[in-house]
């Protein structure tokens, strides 16, 4: 009966209250280029304050314009602030609650840091943060209003060695596209780049995107570039199409992107994606929402942004020490161990609610990952059922195909026509840029017969196919000695066969390799290198 009771019970405390939860929206990371900090200092942090007056419900204290620690609490509003001074540093640090006017108990805060540290230039940092109940969070990732005001009146560089600009950059002449194309590929950027193409010279904005809204949304996020028809020309040339954008199709390049970067990881947005209204608005929120899980995603709390709440311990732990060291009253000194404590476990309870957070939101990402994978070996099951059948009905798929003539269209010719069946690993995408073997069009047979009989073979588990010759002057062999170890996609594999010139020929103009190994759970060749000899232990 009790035991009955209580499940009653429980069941309806469940059914009757809802746990809210702390989310951490975006982050932003940066500097204040300016050498005269007190002063630039003060105008940020007074565009700041200005901008949490209005959501604090009435005026902030003196103590807060005087740029000195405070605590303001006024209708379910709280602001509190630190100015924290040691050595030759100097922290301000504010946080500020906000109840959301549509969504009842729905809270959001924001932490601002804005610091100088030995050696180093003023640092800016801010986190947005959200606490409510709801299941499932809708919303659109949005900057603070301050941090547009911050670039307008101080300057702010954020994600590497370019200023941050409320407004897309335009790109029309030889020589911008030449600048974006540098900073696409460098290798310090830690900001997205989002690439809006027009089809139109004469054009303004793009037709259904608003790229002016987009980059103040996520200023500080990421960047957002406008480019023009006859600029467009010079990414394709530099990049192939297939890592390319244009025509009113808009792409996000991600950190990290290069010339031999995976294209899939690089989002592409297809101009008839973006042609209506709806499909703007949806790729506008997906923009939106990428910039913001990236910033939480690549930023690290205690470097790059400092959480508020590592700043209340430290002050906290200095006012400790001094009254330690004046030889306070022990009431006094009691009081401020008190005061600490309670802090630090409150710290520690977050952290717990933070860590059960990132446990599911893991679990969530696993569950993902394992779905994808096997959508990704059914659909390679279905595409070789297809294959198969067009062939018994006497249709070749790929009798079609035009080999590609010179090496610049090598590497978007595999991923156009051999995708799912064989891979170019980046190594391999880097041999094919400028090698010293000329004949391309033999390079690309080998390769069609490797996505096509060769991969059939070890899928059926045929019979041997070392020593074999596929085409005149090219045989398929065993590395033996010669087989290496790789990563590819996280994991580790064996280059254990190869295709090679016949012949002992080393002449690069004439001597082919292709290197490679099957993977099972893919049901891929992956090519590791190509098409140059390597030297391994036994060469």
């Amino acid at each position: 009966m009790n035991a009955s009771f209580e499940g009653t019970l429980g069941s309806f405390t469940q059914r009757t209250t809802r746990a809210a939860r702390e989310h951490e929206i975006l982050r932003v990371s940066g500097w204040i280029p300016n050498d005269n900090w007190p002063k630039v200092a003060d105008t940020a942090i007074d565009e700041i304050l200005k901008w949490v007056q209005k959501r604090s419900g009435g005026e902030l204290p003196p103590e807060a314009w005087n740029r000195t620690s405070f605590d303001h609490n006024l209708g379910g509003r709280h602001s509190d602030g630190i100015r924290l001074h040691s050595g030759n540093s100097d922290i301000w640090a504010i946080r500020a609650d906000d109840p959301d006017k549509s969504i009842a108990e729905r809270v959001w805060t924001v932490e601002v840091v804005i610091g100088q540290l030995p050696n180093q230039s003023p640092k800016f940092s801010t986190r947005l943060l959200v606490t409510t109940p709801e299941n499932e969070l809708k919303i659109e990732p949005h900057t603070p209003g301050f941090v547009q005001q911050i670039t307008k009146t101080c300057g702010l560089f954020s994600g590497g060695p370019r200023r941050l600009s409320p407004e897309p950059v335009l790109i029309k002449s030889k020589a911008d596209a030449d600048d974006l194309i540098k900073f696409l590929v460098n290798p310090n950027r830690q900001l997205p780049i989002f690439v809006v193409t027009l089809d139109d010279e004469t054009a303004s904005d793009h037709p259904m995107l608003n790229t002016s809204a987009l980059s103040l949304a996520m200023l500080g996020l990421a960047h957002v570039v406008l480019v023009y028809p006859e600029a467009t020309w010079q990414l394709t040339n530099c990049f192939g199409k297939f890592k390319s954008v244009f025509g009113g199709a808009a792409r996000v390049y991600l950190p990290g992107f290069s010339e031999d970067s995976n294209p899939y990881r690089h989002r592409l947005v297809l101009a008839d994606q973006v042609a209506t209204r709806d499909g703007a608005a949806c790729c506008a929120r997906w923009i939106r929402q990428l910039a913001a899980d990236e910033s939480v995603r690549q930023t690290r709390l205690g470097r790059e942004v400092l959480p508020f709440a590592m700043i209340r311990d430290a002050n906290l732990l200095l006012q400790q020490e001094t009254l330690k060291k004046e030889d306070a009253s022990t009431t006094d000194q009691l009081a401020a161990a008190n005061t600490r404590i309670e802090a630090l476990e409150k710290r520690i309870s977050e952290k717990s609610e933070e860590n059960e957070y990132f446990v599911e939101e893991f679990e969530k990402e696993r569950a993902r990952a394992e779905t994808a994978e096997a959508q990704a070996g059914n659909m390679a099951y279905q595409i070789q059922g297809l294959r198969a059948c067009l062939k018994k009905a006497g249709s070749d798929p790929d009798q079609e195909i035009e080999f590609p003539s010179k090496w610049t269209e090598f590497a978007d010719w595999s991923d156009q026509h051999l995708s799912g069946r064989l891979v170019l690993t980046p190594r391999a995408q880097r041999g094919t840029r400028m090698p010293d073997y000329q004949n391309v069009q033999t390079a690309a047979r080998a390769l069609l017969w490797l996505a096509n009989d060769c991969r059939d073979s070890r899928i059926s588990g045929g019979g041997s196919i070392n020593n074999r010759t596929i085409m005149d002057g090219i045989i398929n062999a065993s590395c033996g000695n010669d087989a290496y170890d790789f990563e590819w996609n996280g994991r580790r594999f064996s280059a254990d066969w190869h295709l090679k010139t016949s012949g002992n020929t080393r002449d690069p103009i004439r001597c082919l390799r292709i290197y490679y190994c099957f993977d099972p759970q893919t049901q891929q060749i992956i090519v590791s290198d190509m098409p140059a000899h390597i030297r391994t232990r036994a060469t």
